[in-house]
């Protein structure tokens, strides 16, 4: 395979998985705000996450024996990294009621921030939690690629959660606690 054949697979399978995570962490939302339910079935999501896994397995380029140290490991991270995910779709959940139902008040707009705040928080402490044991199974350099690649992965579900839902100062006028009638 060239090269060029090679940054064409990648790109594509990036762009795959990046619109099937997207469906994953904007589903709850998008429903949160349509007051619809699931819009993914459990097999979506499964097969969201084996999209995934391959697109790891296609960037990682691990060496013979680099896969029974580093596959373990991906999967522990994965499973805590879903508790993370799972603060965030509840975040955004909560937000599309309000937004919705036009009940974001000033206190809840806080709370709601420092919500998001320690996700981050949490997100960045399971980062650092997973590059020793990382580094430790496989190189230092492979340990950021991976680490690399996850922070794609989450900063192109965050862009476009950003890009998707409204900002808090776009709330319609006239609740209690906006500062405006």
């Amino acid at each position: 395979m060239t090269c060029a054949r090679a940054a064409c697979r990648a790109a594509a399978a990036s762009a795959i998985f990046a619109a099937l995570l997207f469906g994953v962490f904007t589903a709850a939302p998008s429903a949160a705000q349509q007051g619809a339910g699931a819009l993914l079935s459990p097999a979506e999501v499964e097969r969201t996450r084996a999209e995934k896994k391959a697109w790891i397995a296609l960037n990682m380029a691990l060496a013979p024996g680099e896969d029974e140290r580093f596959w373990p490991l991906y999967e522990a991270y994965q499973k805590e990294l879903a508790q993370v995910n799972l603060r965030l779709v509840r975040l955004v959940e909560a937000y599309g009621a309000h937004y919705r139902d036009n009940t974001l008040t000033d206190e809840l707009a806080r709370k709601l921030a420092e919500e998001a705040l320690a996700i981050d928080e949490a997100e960045l402490k399971l980062k650092r939690s997973y590059l020793p044991r990382l580094a430790k199974a496989l190189s230092a350099r492979k340990a950021a690629r991976y680490l690399q690649l996850e922070g794609r992965v989450m900063t192109q579900v965050r862009y476009e959660l950003a890009a998707n839902l409204p900002l808090v100062g776009d709330v319609r006028p006239g609740i209690a606690g906006s500062g405006k009638k």
